[in-house]
């Protein structure tokens, strides 16, 4: 019997988690996007006391990787207890293993997969089909959702549908698409769902379980004699399994009134043309197909939801008698074959019953895609073509092998009644959680279904952020991009300047500028193109000066309860009284234990959002609007023909052939700066009187920003009006010094002012509005001759005088890592080789288009790759034995050459090169000497073909310097095993550990890096245990270099330390603390530095260098080069989120007792090094 409706608003993984809790008891997670919402989700649930069917909390357990996970999963399964995970993509194919396991044992695992794209010639966070694809042939049934709705709907009929058929289910939905989107859905209550459990199939399940009680053997290996035939005999559970689903099915349609099939068809009853698909694209076939056929054509869409085990006869049930030609659409590729998966199979289905029916197929979607329904239209166009295209693509322009459909002429096939509006936002600045927040409002207090989704650029936050939302009073079926707005909003004034926002406003529309302009400086600074936009569309435009109102407010650069107000005051999709009720009682919700003035402060936001919005009338000379051209310098045609395109925005007009030579994946270096983002708020002033030339400015910035320079007398005398310098100090007093920042690549963070050490501060943080001019000073700047550095580039300062070949990186402002990696760059960049382990750091240094490494003067800098998450240390291991190898193979040709009557030149620069080959500061000047003789030396006979053959591998002359780079969730927990084996082989390479102490890519989800009590993803009550001691256990093997350092806290120390790791011959392993903005440090990032200093002198963090060549010195190898704390440990605690969040969960007693807790695992870390500190070798 069906209940009354109950909404709630959700993403597609809150809906799948919903789902699964109710049938779980165990779950074994790892964090992977876009999935680790489902398991956070979970945990969080389990600390609030939620309660499965079974009245219990789920058991959350997280594992060191997915094939852990997928450990776990399997052995509580056989223990006889329901057990789930939550995974994607590369996680997905570390889980196979045992996913093969599972299926052979019988056991009712459901494993929740957002699904996303493998990684190839390049990562993709984002969603296609290619992981569930890659796993088909596992023995899992597949079972595909389309929606938020189906997530949770068909979520609970895996779970139920493997409990009753002893077959494992992959439940899969796209990653993003459907994971992240939020909608407004129907739930359950668990007390009905339970009714439809097979209670009697549990229990035999349970008495299936391993127990000593009735011991059984289960895992034997086996002989010819008997493998194939016990694989064949469960044949007949596979065979029983399509009813299962159907039958579950059909009762839980009566339970909700949400009735499914394994194949869904909606459309024509007559229709000739059909698309089958699989996944949130049927939506959008959905609202195509009925549009299409208003207009008179005939046409369908059919769903698969059980895509395993496939049933050709429930496909041939659902398909129309009078189909003529099939689309099948595959959201996945497979190189080399005849088809994709989906493609194959119906086409398989067909062949004999319906051989009449053309069936043509199609790739689309890959990395999220957008797919519209004029892609759609596209498909059936294709159909009524006399030859239909097979293999083909939609969504791209392939003009390389000419695959792709030609797109339709767009359409808006949405109600008419629907309210579409997209808010163009700076990751950070709050839009997204705004608009997250009026999702919430309208779906939870309104009869109105609401949509969200929500993309981002690959910035880390300080990145772009769009915000599509649709309201209406029927469900929202439109899982694609908003094209056709009622109102945009732009919440970042520097983007009026970059992107093309309002092409998809609607005649009549709404346009919100955050901007502190007046009417006067409007006329005068907006963009012509946006002029004649609002001008031609009748538009109504409104300003409104967030980010003063916020600083005003004490809000910093929070705008968006701003924002989000003057939003609802100009859409009215509901009363702005009422939605000024819904915010403040939101307010209240998320800041009542913060205290009245948080509140109050947030309460006057909503206010100023309403009063101080004002409208700008859009005058009739906009229509003709044109604007000045501006001079633009060389730039490289990779930048102007792609990266340009795709920093725009507008990555998807780029064609096939704009990749063809860079097919491989392989990327330009150094493209970052020609990306000029202007997205700071303030930047930092230089005060050239109150310098003391210190450069720990330039040291800490994390984005390379701001640089010390020196010029000579005549560059001083061309300098721009206003470029101010100031002799330098002794050692360098020939030349003018300055300190300039690039007004377009600051984030704003605010650290080089926070350490400038000066008396009177030489850098105080100004506008960017008022800096302007620092933009062409920067640019001159950038034209000064390259100087000798003047001091030892090992000192501080010195360092300082050396190029970053790590700049204007998309990481966070204020972050922690890059500090280290870019000083890493100065000291040894010419000679790096990169090897980066997937997370923050591969994000924030390799996404397309924008490369923050980058070559020196003389093209010379760090090659970078990635591989994958869990290999990185192997992966740089391999760098190192194949360079290593290949060089060997170069000075065994050195020893041939020799024994031939050489040029004196020749002789003299092989001899130099034997002698200074290992020394890191000559080798490359000693190597290319050696190539130059080798060049000038025009041998002949053997001698010549020596000699060519030392030139094909002149490129492995140079001592290469080895560096293997990560986070915590890398080095401590998923890569531990390749990391320990590589450190215990002895090879020479360095190991850079960027310790955040939680996933900080994936979200903050705790790592073994994670300290006792910090509260993290999938840790929400406090991490339970101590933090591992990486430094310690490394240093066990005793011919490691082990360090850990803490920039913020001693400069000196983080040099040394990067210096000697560096000169050891042998691994080295250098530990780095890295504030991260994951801990929500009280004021925010521009602490960072502050909070590393602090770290060390409350004993939370620890400075040493364990240094094994010390040994043959008779010295301690062991230098501890923390003092002994004398601030409260508890004082750093205090001043993070992660940890006074506990008060929101335990008494106050009960947090007294964790924190001490956590000061006593520090101390005895502590002891344990001084203990190190004070033996006598």
């Amino acid at each position: 019997m069906q209940k009354k409706k109950k909404f709630m608003t959700m993403d597609g993984n809150e809906a799948a988690a919903y789902s699964s809790y109710a049938f779980t008891e165990v779950a074994g997670i790892y964090p992977i996007t876009p999935s680790s919402t489902m398991a956070d989700l979970v945990d969080k649930w389990a600390q609030q006391g939620r309660k499965n069917i079974f009245g219990q909390t789920v058991n959350v357990i997280e594992m060191q990787s997915e094939g852990g996970a997928a450990g776990v999963v399997h052995g509580s399964l056989a223990a006889g207890a329901l057990t789930t995970t939550y995974t994607a993509s590369q996680g997905l194919l570390l889980m196979v293993p045992n996913m093969y396991k599972i299926s052979g044992e019988l056991l009712p695992a459901v494993f929740h997969v957002s699904a996303r794209s493998i990684a190839g010639h390049a990562l993709s966070i984002f969603g296609d089909h290619s992981d569930v694809m890659a796993a088909r042939q596992t023995g899992f049934a597949l079972l595909a959702s389309s929606s938020v709705q189906e997530a949770l709907d068909l979520g609970a009929i895996a779970h139920l549908s493997a409990i009753k058929g002893r077959v494992p289910f992959v439940h899969f939905f796209d990653g993003f698409r459907t994971s992240h989107e939020i909608q407004k859905i129907e739930t359950y209550d668990y007390e009905d769902i339970a009714g439809l459990v097979d209670m009697d199939a549990v229990q035999a399940f349970r008495d299936r379980g391993l127990t000593p009680n009735t011991p059984s053997l289960r895992g034997t290996a086996q002989n010819p004699d008997i493998f194939f035939q016990e694989k064949e005999a469960a044949n007949s559970y596979y065979a029983e399994l399509p009813a299962i689903v159907e039958h579950y099915m059909e009762e839980y349609g009566k339970l909700t009134g949400r009735y499914y099939k394994p194949f869904m068809y909606h459309g024509d009853p007559a229709a000739e043309e059909i698309i089958i698909c699989m996944g949130s694209v049927y939506e959008t076939a959905c609202e195509t197909v009925d549009y299409l056929n208003r207009q008179g054509r005939k046409t369908g869409v059919l769903h698969v939801h059980l895509f395993r085990p496939f049933v050709d006869a429930l496909l041939l049930e659902a398909i129309p008698e009078s189909v003529k030609r099939i689309a099948v659409l595959d959201r996945t590729k497979e190189s080399g074959s005849n088809g994709e998966p989906l493609y194959l199979d119906v086409v398989k289905a067909l062949s004999r019953t319906r051989s009449e029916i053309e069936i043509v197929g199609g790739r689309y979607g890959l990395g999220s895609k957008n797919t519209t329904p004029s892609q759609i239209i596209s498909v059936f166009d294709n159909l009524k073509l006399p030859e239909p295209k097979t293999n083909f693509t939609i969504g791209i322009v392939d003009d390389v092998t000419f695959l792709s459909l030609p797109q339709a002429e767009a359409v808006d096939v949405t109600d008419e009644a629907t309210y579409q509006a997209r808010f163009w936002g700076l990751g950070s600045d709050g839009t997204v959680g705004a608009n997250k927040n009026s999702i919430k409002i309208i779906g939870d207090h309104t009869d109105q279904y609401a949509q969200a989704y929500f993309s981002y650029d690959s910035k880390k936050s300080g990145g772009v952020t769009i915000s599509d939302l649709r309201f209406g009073k029927k469900p929202i079926r439109a899982p694609y991009l908003v094209h056709t707005a009622d109102f945009v909003a732009c919440h970042t004034p520097a983007y009026v300047n970059t992107y093309d926002m309002l092409t998809p406003l609607k005649k009549g529309g709404s346009f919100l500028l955050n901007s502190g302009w007046s009417d006067a400086e409007i006329e005068e600074k907006l963009p012509a193109a946006i002029k004649r936009a609002l001008a031609e569309r009748n538009a109504d435009f409104y300003v409104i000066d967030a980010a003063s109102i916020a600083e005003e407010l004490g809000l910093g650069g929070r705008i968006n309860t701003i924002c989000q107000a003057a939003f609802f005051k100009i859409s009215e999709v509901i009363p702005v009284d009422d939605a000024v009720t819904y915010m403040k009682e939101a307010i209240v919700k998320s800041y009542g234990k913060r205290g009245e003035d948080i509140v109050r402060m947030n309460y006057n936001a909503v206010d100023a959002g309403i009063t101080q919005l004002r409208k700008v009338e859009v005058p009739e000379s906009w229509k003709t609007a044109t604007d000045q051209t501006a001079a633009k310098g060389e730039q490289p045609a990779f930048i102007t023909d792609i990266a340009n395109v795709m920093n725009r925005q507008e990555g998807d007009s780029l064609p096939v052939s704009a990749f063809v030579d860079h097919v491989d994946g392989t990327f330009p270096q150094g493209t970052a700066r020609y990306e000029k983002r202007g997205v700071a708020f303030n930047i930092p002033r230089w005060i050239p009187e109150n310098c003391i030339q210190c450069n720990q400015c330039s040291y800490v910035c994390p984005h390379a920003v701001i640089r010390p320079f020196l010029l000579d007398e005549a560059e001083k005398a061309n300098a721009p009006e206003g470029y101010e310098t100031v002799t330098g100090m002794k050692q360098y007093d020939q030349y003018q010094f300055r300190i300039q920042p690039s007004a377009l690549d600051c984030t704003g963070c605010g650290n080089c002012a926070a350490v400038c050490p000066a008396k009177e501060k030489a850098l105080v943080m100004e506008p960017l509005a008022d800096q302007m001019e620092q933009a062409a000073n920067w640019d001159y700047s950038m034209t000064v001759t390259h100087k000798d550095n003047p001091l030892n580039k090992f000192s501080v300062k010195g360092s300082q005088f050396e190029e970053p070949l790590l700049e204007f990186s998309g990481a966070c402002a204020g972050c922690g890592e890059t500090p280290y990696v870019k000083l890493v760059t100065q000291l040894f960049g010419d000679r790096m080789m990169i090897a980066n382990a997937t997370g923050c750091s591969s994000i924030w240094g390799g996404s397309a288009p924008s490369m923050p490494y980058c070559p020196n003067k003389d093209g010379h800098g760090p090659s970078w790759a990635n591989s994958l998450f869990e290999d990185n240390a192997e992966f740089g291991y391999g760098m190192y034995l194949g360079y290593n190898q290949l060089r060997a193979r170069a000075h065994k040709l050195i020893d041939e050459l020799k024994a031939f009557d050489l040029p004196a030149e020749l002789n003299e620069a092989l001899a130099a090169y034997l002698e200074s080959a290992q020394d890191r500061e000559r080798t490359r000047e000693v190597s290319d000497h050696l190539i130059e003789a080798l060049k000038a030396a025009r041998l002949t006979g053997e001698a010549g073909a020596s000699c060519q053959s030392l030139l094909d591998l002149s490129d492995y002359l140079m001592l290469r310097s080895q560096w293997i780079i990560g986070g915590d969730g890398w080095a401590y927990d998923i890569g531990y095993g390749g990391l320990d084996h590589v450190l215990a082989s002895g090879a020479n390479v360095n190991v850079l550990v960027l310790d955040t102490e939680v996933y900080s890519n994936t979200g903050g989800q705790a790592s073994k890096s994670t300290p006792l009590g910090a509260v993290a993803q999938f840790a929400a009550g406090g991490k339970e245990r101590q933090k591992k001691d990486l430094g310690l256990m490394a240093m066990s093997y005793g011919y490691v270099y082990v360090a850990q350092i803490a920039m913020g806290a001693n400069h000196n120390q983080a040099l040394k330390a990067l210096k000697e790791a560096e000169e050891y011959d042998g691994p080295s392993l250098v530990i780095a603390y890295a504030p991260c903005i994951n801990h929500g440090i009280r004021g925010g990032m521009v602490f960072s530095q502050q909070r590393e200093k602090d770290a060390v002198e409350t004993g939370y963090w620890h400075l040493y260098r364990f240094n094994p060549d010390l040994e043959a010195e008779g010295k301690n190898t062991f230098v501890l080069d923390s003092k002994e704390p004398k601030r409260d440990y508890t004082e750093f605690l205090k001043g993070e989120v992660r940890y006074t969040s506990l008060s929101q969960k335990y008494s106050p007693e009960k947090v007294d007792e964790i924190f001490a807790r956590a000061r006593e695992a520090a101390g005895r870390r502590y002891k344990t090094y001084q203990r190190l500190a004070a033996r006598e070798d």
